[in-house]
């Protein structure tokens, strides 16, 4: 749902000298029901597989699931701020595909090739930002058309086939770690940027005045507007946070499976589910970090039991497709219940 600075869309606004401590525990209180369902499914893995417990095997878990953790991170500015991102998977899918090209092997452009994606996914974030706030399309149109444009153009650069290789010093951001931590043995990369991330997130959303913008920005964009908040602006920045937490998916993706024509498919619809299921809600002014990457882990969590199941992937298809209908039917209902 979009509401501009004037647009009609009226809802409780946000008190912007509220405290932090006060803020998180009123936001948090709508996501307890995440964690209960994310521990029992760890209590069922468990059941399944009694070496989920094992440090090395849960890390493995988590290296998995932090590419998904990292990107709920980034929708959530978006959807706290009152928009949508669907642009997450095919500008994941981009990354992949053009860190292979570029870099093709040769170590010495890792780098410059990881700044060039980075340069990317704030030129993207600008103009999903730009288009919805300054012309007022729609974010749904304005994200679904960026990724047909992504899509589109990633597999006009490839032809179809992925190119290229990556080099060890890439690829170590999804399948290596530091070495010798004791009782772990491996802590792996993955999990250590996406526990920045989370730090860096929860930070700015939850304990700056930007994070208390994006609140008030979607909670009620009127009186945002009123009491000096730049609503288009802020809304902007939802967006190039939302791009780079993808950029940064993207290269850990790469990084754990390689180059591939499909590395970010269906990621952005998993993302908005994680957020939902988090407990934030369609139309903004909603949302925790914490608890959006809970969701994200909970999903994780129940793709792999499905695995340990042995159910074929058209069931887990289905599973996910039930999971996206039913998180947008609880953020409807919690959409009307808060008016």
């Amino acid at each position: 749902m979009t509401a501009d600075a004037t647009g009609p869309t009226i809802r409780p606004g946000i008190d912007l000298t509220e405290s932090t401590g006060t803020r998180i525990l009123r936001i948090l209180r709508p996501s307890a029901p995440v964690f209960i369902v994310l521990i029992g499914l760890l209590v069922w893995i468990t059941i399944e597989n009694p070496n989920f417990t094992d440090p090395n095997v849960f890390l493995i878990f988590l290296r998995r699931a932090a590419p998904l953790m990292i990107l709920a991170a980034g929708q959530l500015f978006v959807i706290v701020s009152g928009e949508f991102d669907l642009s997450m998977g095919a500008l994941i899918t981009l990354v992949v595909i053009l860190s292979g090209s570029w870099i093709d092997g040769d170590p010495s452009r890792t780098w410059p090739v990881i700044l060039a994606l980075l340069a990317i996914g704030v030129v993207v974030g600008l103009a999903n930002g730009l288009i919805t706030t300054r012309l007022r399309v729609p974010s749904f149109i304005t994200t679904l058309g960026t990724m047909l444009i992504l899509s589109g153009f990633a597999l006009w650069w490839s032809g179809g086939t992925p190119k290229g290789s990556l080099p060890d010093n890439f690829r170590m951001w999804g399948r290596t770690g530091l070495e010798d931590v004791p009782v772990i043995g491996q802590l792996p990369y993955s999990v250590i940027v996406m526990v920045i991330v989370a730090i860096v997130t929860a930070w700015l959303l939850h304990a700056t005045s930007f994070g208390k913008q994006v609140f008030a920005s979607g909670g009620n964009p009127r009186a945002a507007f009123f009491s000096g908040v730049d609503v288009p602006r802020v809304r902007v920045l939802a967006f190039v946070i939302s791009a780079l937490s993808a950029v940064i998916a993207g290269i850990l993706l790469g990084g754990f499976s390689g180059v591939s024509p499909d590395a970010g498919a269906g990621y952005e619809f998993r993302a908005i589910s994680a957020v939902i299921l988090g407990g934030a809600i369609l139309g903004g002014g909603r949302g925790a970090i914490i608890p959006a990457m809970a969701g994200a882990l909970t999903l994780e969590a129940l793709f792999t039991l499905l695995n340990l199941l042995g159910l074929p992937n058209p069931i887990r298809d289905v599973f996910q497709g039930v999971i996206i209908i039913a998180a947008i039917g609880i953020a409807a209902f919690r959409q009307r219940t808060s008016r």
